[in-house]
């Protein structure tokens, strides 16, 4: 007789079921995305559509978060919204453009929590500053809980500025913090091996991991910037608010203003409202009786949609003028300012028969030497063809001051951190902290003498010499590059380097900028010497179309409800600021030209 087994496999069910679920749900997905891509195709077969616009609109001008060279868009799947961000040439262009919309009727500048440079800072208030020069009227209002320098700094730019009656007001001078390791190191029994180039005395980057305090170079080149950004940064408000900037030191020493209602009492605010008093003051400018019958258009959007079709526009118009915009950290490949795009889009761009000249936009601190030598070498090789007129962000400074270094021209803005012309290497060693601490040894076998370099063994005398002549080795390029770009000897570019951070203002006075001025300025220019009497501007990389960004928009502008967003707790800012720099110093690799520290300006 036989038995029959009625046991069943867990594997022989789970594995074709799962398999069965897995497939349909990808086809699923496919048909969604399919229908969904023919939905936003249709919203867009004839191209964006434009604004439409009523007659005395307010540009309602939100600046709360970070501020980049390239504006994007992010869908968050956690919050499901849409997070987006105007660029700084998307924000310029806009404000441009507004200036001469007879739709517009003024501007509403909605000061939030901003992140930026104060480089990037003083090209927004001038961009502001010009648009006042139509007869429209600007309007800033600082609503936050807390108005720091940075957000009032832009915020003074405008005819009129007013506060919420209880927000705390900063006006106390630039400083900084720096944090230093060797204590921690020291109880951990790591060591870690410098090599600075030579006479790299300011280069400090490398100082927190081997000092406990500043040394005097760092001390002398961070007092003497922070001395100028505070003087640029002083008569500039001092300017537009129609005060004495000597006055307004002695208000930052004595700490006088602490809330909206003391910056009232000092002239730099015209007054403490709330939100519906300024809506008030909106209306009387427009001519309306009610705020139901103000009309705000976003100035993102208008910005986004305004660039967008200028640049599709441009593109059709045989362009004279190429802006590359480069930003972040140097390196080959990954995110950031990358050699693998940089160099791509310079090649692109020589060989564009219509392209006249070009602009390069620098806002980098430098990172790796051999990332930033492959894009000097595609800056010069675009040079001797088309002049490259480089325009300093809020920071251009060392890796990112060498790519400039072959360019025609070098514009700058007076707060632009340059310079930082050095080299560093650091080489850690944790074999005595693994042995000590966790009791792990190691022992090696090789086929010559410096087969095995790793951090759990010291470099030898003569490693370490080798090392250091690679550096010094690399730093002399440097040297180099520079003396042949400013048309000066090596010698006197030394004097100038030995990794010193300058401010554009003292840069130009040094002669490594030629000019002060912002991107506009530096485009202008550009334009002028190729002899193009109406430039058309193409920005690289290209702009291109988000369809399903504008999908998210549209639904988001018919959704009044809010009720119906999903909230979620998000990262805190400084563990998301944490793991960016933790991710910086894994993306580390070989010998470095970068600045000294991070400024951080609040």
């Amino acid at each position: 007789m036989t038995e029959t087994n009625n046991k069943f496999s867990f594997g022989k069910v789970f594995w074709p079921s799962f398999l069965a679920v897995f497939l349909a749900g990808l086809v699923g997905m496919i048909f969604f995305f399919l229908i969904l891509g023919g939905i936003i195709g249709s919203f867009s077969e004839f191209g964006p559509e434009p604004l439409a616009l009523e007659d005395k609109t307010i540009l309602h001008l939100k600046l709360d978060g970070q501020i980049l060279e390239k504006g994007k868009s992010e869908f968050d799947p956690m919050n499901l919204q849409l997070s987006e961000s105007a660029g700084l040439p998307d924000i310029l262009f806009a404000l441009e453009k507004a200036k001469k919309d007879n739709r517009i009727k003024g501007l509403f500048i909605d000061i939030g929590d901003v992140s930026c440079g104060m480089a990037t800072a003083q090209e927004i208030r001038k961009a502001i500053n010009d648009f006042e020069k139509s007869g429209k009227f600007a309007l800033a209002y600082n609503s936050g809980e807390f108005v720091s320098q940075k957000e009032y700094y832009i915020s003074s730019a405008a005819d009129e500025s007013y506060g919420f009656p209880t927000s705390a007001f900063q006006i106390t001078g630039l400083g900084g913090e720096l944090m230093f390791f060797k204590g921690m190191f020291d109880k951990l029994d790591v060591e870690v091996e410098i090599i600075r180039g030579k006479n790299n005395d300011f280069k400090s980057a490398v100082e927190p991991f081997f000092r406990t305090n500043m040394s005097d170079s760092s001390r002398v080149q961070v007092q003497r910037y922070m001395d100028s950004m505070w003087e640029d940064m002083r008569n500039d408000i001092a300017s537009d608010r129609k005060i004495d900037s000597e006055q307004l030191n002695l208000i930052a020493d004595s700490m006088k203003i602490k809330r909206a209602e003391d910056a009232v009492n000092y002239n730099l605010l015209d007054g403490v409202k709330f939100r519906d008093e300024v809506m008030g003051l909106l209306m009387k400018k427009v001519g309306v009786d009610s705020e139901e019958d103000l009309k705000f258009q976003n100035f993102e959007k208008y910005a986004k949609k305004s660039f967008y079709e200028d640049q599709l526009l441009t593109k059709t118009q045989s362009p004279g003028v190429a802006v590359i915009l480069a930003e972040g950290e140097i390196s080959t490949e990954g995110e950031g300012m990358t050699s693998e795009e940089i160099c791509k889009l310079f090649k692109k761009v020589r060989n564009e028969k219509s392209i006249k000249t070009v602009v390069f936009r620098i806002n980098s601190p430098g990172g790796s030497a051999l990332a930033s030598e492959e894009i000097w070498r595609e800056v010069n090789l675009t040079n001797k063809v088309k002049k490259v007129i480089v325009s300093m962000g809020d920071v251009a400074a060392s890796g990112g001051y060498y790519v400039a270094t072959p360019s025609f021209k070098i514009f700058a803005e007076p707060t632009t951190i340059t310079g930082s012309i050095g080299v560093f290497g650091m080489i850690p060693y944790t074999g005595k902290m693994l042995e000590n601490k966790l009791g792990i040894s190691f022992d090696r076998v090789s086929t010559n003498r410096h087969a095995v370099l790793s951090t759990n063994r010291k470099l030898t005398p003569e490693e370490l010499a080798i090392t250091q002549e690679e550096v010094d080795q690399i730093y002399d390029q440097f040297l180099q590059r520079v003396a042949d770009g400013r048309k000066m000897t090596k010698d006197e570019a030394n004097v100038l380097a030995r990794g010193r951070v300058w401010t554009g203002r003292d840069a130009l006075r040094i002669g490594l900028v030629d000019q002060l001025g912002g991107l506009k300025d530096a485009i202008a220019y550009a334009a002028n010497e190729a002899k193009l009497k109406d430039p058309k501007v193409l920005y690289y990389p290209l702009k291109k179309e988000d369809k399903f960004s504008d999908l998210i928009e549209l639904i988001d502008e018919q959704e009044d409800d809010e009720s119906v967003q999903i909230n979620s707790q998000k990262i805190p800012q400084e563990l998301l600021e944490y793991y960016a720099t933790i991710k910086k110093i894994e993306r580390m690799r070989g010998i470095q030209m970068r600045m000294p520290f991070e400024v951080v300006f609040d």
